[in-house]
């Protein structure tokens, strides 16, 4: 269960009204604890499926706040049946635990004390509390690398609510959140719990109108069930337009050991973001092959679809794909392209 968020006081009589037990948070953007107490509530909220938990902007409600005597963040109110009865200051954790169980009057809901919560379900907490979520070196304010800086800027630019996570400020999720997204740098900009992508990508996506759309498609999308299996085999389908591009694009990825898919050729790269790749590569000195994707528009689009990866370039390595531009840039940066090549190679 995810997390609500209450904008009026008719709102939050409505989930008084609703549930036995509401815990109200009192939050900051610009606050990181409480971002790391949205983890525990999350967590909560799926354990106390009859209690609701609900999540306040303090600084965009002064209404709510100054009710309820909010003069820190992260700042929490409980109610039962409909009056206050309870409040938290700060983040401590295990208090807040400890008062559910209180309030709640079940034993279970002292889980997370007891079973601390994995790496990936901290991270899948983070990402269920907020719609939109940016990974990212500093705050919106006051970003702490270039890449964050102008993905900020890109999404100040969409004019849509967003929310980001300092990962300078915890190394454990700064380094699991690379391996859950198989995304190995930052930032990472997630929709609905989906990863949109990096700096190159966001950037690309922004320069061609694109990236307002993408967020909100991804934030109004369903995901259908997917149909019972019958006992009836589904007959082979004949060779279609689609599989036979799918066999000409991995006949492209197997043509060579590092095989780059951008625009132009590597003596006329035909965008900045190939021409950087192109040259990051040729600093390596190993020998790769190319694919000039304006050359072929079936490909260009199939590509996209086959990789999962919306813009070019993008870099195989032993018919694997390793990223885009702001990873080959950063692997390059850190000394670690080249032997990362030659192990995949080996």
């Amino acid at each position: 269960m995810s997390l609500s968020s209450i904008t009026s006081v008719e709102e939050l009589d409505q989930a008084l009204s609703r549930s036995p037990l509401v815990v109200v948070h009192f939050w900051a953007t610009w606050c990181e604890p409480c971002k790391q107490m949205d983890v525990v509530l999350t967590q909560l909220a799926r354990e106390q499926p009859h209690a609701a938990f609900c999540r306040v902007e303090a600084e965009s409600h002064p209404d709510l706040a100054e009710k309820y005597e909010v003069s820190v963040v992260p700042f929490f109110v409980f109610f039962k049946n409909g009056a206050l009865v309870d409040k938290l200051e700060g983040s401590d954790a295990p208090e807040l635990v400890a008062k559910v169980a209180k309030h709640a009057g079940a034993a279970h809901a002292t889980a997370p004390a007891t079973a601390p919560l994995s790496l990936n379900q901290k991270i899948e907490a983070l990402l269920n509390a907020h719609d939109v979520l940016l990974f990212m070196k500093g705050t919106r304010d006051e970003p702490r690398c270039g890449f964050s800086s102008r993905v900020v800027t890109s999404l100040k630019d969409t004019g849509l609510d967003f929310e980001t996570f300092n990962i300078l400020e915890n190394p454990e999720i700064r380094q699991g959140l690379k391996e859950y997204s198989n995304w190995p740098t930052y930032p990472q900009l997630y929709a609905k719990a989906t990863l949109i992508g990096g700096c190159d990508i966001i950037e690309e996506l922004a320069a061609a109108g694109e990236l307002k759309q993408t967020i909100l498609d991804e934030l109004n999308s369903k995901t259908d069930p997917a149909p019972k299996p019958t006992s009836t085999p589904a007959p082979v389908p004949a060779p279609t337009k689609e599989s036979n591009l799918t066999a000409r694009i991995e006949s492209v990825i197997a043509s060579s050991g590092v095989v780059l898919f951008m625009k132009g050729s590597p003596d006329a790269p035909r965008c900045g973001f190939s021409s950087k790749v192109v040259a990051a590569l040729q600093e390596t000195g190993l020998p790769f092959g190319h694919f000039d994707i304006l050359s072929d528009e079936d490909v260009r689009q199939g590509i996209k679809a086959y990789s999962n990866w919306p813009t070019f370039p993008q870099l195989y390595v032993n018919k694997e794909l390793v990223g885009g531009c702001d990873i080959i840039l950063e692997m390059h940066a850190s000394g670690e392209l080249k032997p990362s090549i030659e192990e995949m190679l080996a």
